[in-house]
Order: structure tokens, then sequence, then C-alpha cells
């Protein structure tokens, strides 16, 4: 049955993340400090995006100043840049879901181990860690995934744009284009800022998350 292989399926995975916690957890690497890391990760996918998403449209903008000749090799690295774009907001969402993953098995352990105090004060200063963290961890997500859904409209536009060019590379072709650029650059300052204030959100978790350690 469908919802056998499914359920199993749940329960490998999960299987394999408890063995793997267990396992970072033996040389002193916590949840707390996976997350951290993931976190990181996801900041310099975000910030490998920007780059790609920005080269791609130089490079649209560069073969809107060609006049034949040229068209066919600006095409191509045209398409590169596309391609790379696609790779690079792959990584992103990856990297968001890796961290979403983490995050809530370590805020479900945390809660867990709340009624592990014998010391109400104690659990208490605890319980108020967590919500913050958990606070501070919603504001991060919603940055992180607002700015991953700027990728959308962007990658949509670069693929009509590149896909229109590969069956008419010509000038006319170019030039019936030429009036998408602007709607493009407008998404593409829009992801832009959105991914810098997902980055600068990231900075603040990480330091916030460290200094909890110290």
């Amino acid at each position: 049955m469908r919802w056998l292989a499914t359920a199993a399926m749940v329960l490998a995975v999960a299987g394999c993340q408890s063995a793997y916690y267990g396992a970072m957890e033996k040389v002193g690497v916590h949840k707390r400090d996976i997350l951290v890391d993931r976190v990181d990760d996801a900041r310099d996918a975000q910030a490998d995006a920007q780059q790609e998403f920005k080269s791609a449209l130089q490079r649209l903008d560069e073969m809107l100043q060609l006049d034949g000749g040229e068209l066919e090799a600006q095409y191509n690295k045209l398409n590169d840049d596309y391609q790379a774009s696609k790779e690079a907001a792959e990584r992103v969402y990856d990297r968001i879901d890796a961290i979403d993953s983490v995050a809530q098995d370590l805020f479900d352990e945390w809660e867990d181990e709340l009624d592990e105090y014998s010391n109400d004060s104690l659990r208490r200063q605890s319980e108020r860690s967590l919500r913050d963290t958990e606070r501070r961890y919603a504001n991060l997500l919603q940055s992180m995934q607002r700015a991953a859904a700027t990728m959308d409209p962007v990658l949509d536009k670069l693929q009509d744009n590149v896909l229109y060019l590969k069956h008419n590379l010509n000038a006319a072709a170019v030039d019936a284009i030429r009036g998408e650029y602007r709607s493009l650059q407008a998404d593409v300052a829009e992801l832009v800022a959105e991914m810098e204030t997902a980055i600068a959100e990231s900075d603040a978790f990480i330091e916030a998350m460290q200094e909890g350690r110290e």
C-alpha cells in the first residue's frame, strides 16, 4: 500500500536524522550549532543567488546592445547565466528546508526538556529563552521565504526571454524583448533588496545564537 511505503520512508528519514544528531553530539556539536551552521550556509547561498541574477540581467542588457554578429555567442552566455541562476535558486530553497528541519527538531527537544527541570526558576528562564529564540527564528524564516519568493518571477521572465531568443535569434527578436528588460530590472532590484534584508536577519540571528552560548 502506498501509505505504508510513505510511512516507511518517513521513519527511515527520521531514523537517519536521529543517527546524524547522535553522531554530531558525540563530537560536541548540538542541534543549536547545526542550526547556526545551516543559517550561515543559507546566507551564503542567498548572496550567491544575488550575484547570479545580477549577472544574468547584465548579460541580457549587453545582448540588447548588440546589432547582429555576436548574437549566438551572447545568447549562449545568457542561457548559461539563466541556468546558473536557476541552480542558485534551488540551493536557496534547499538551504531553507534544511534550516527549518533542524530548527523544529531543536525546538521540540528544548520543549520536552523543560519538563526535566526540578528548579522552577531555571525552567522559567529556559522557557523564556526558548520563546525568544522561536520568535527570532520565525522572523528569520519569514524573511528568507519572502526573499526566495522574489526569485520565481525573475526566473520565469528569464526563461521566457531565453526560450524566445533560442527560436528567434535575430535582431528583430532582440528588439522584441527590449520592452521586457525594464520589468525584469525592477524584479531583480526587488530581489536584491529582499535578499539583503534576509542576509541581515541571518547575521542578527547567528549573533544572537552565539551570544546565547557565551
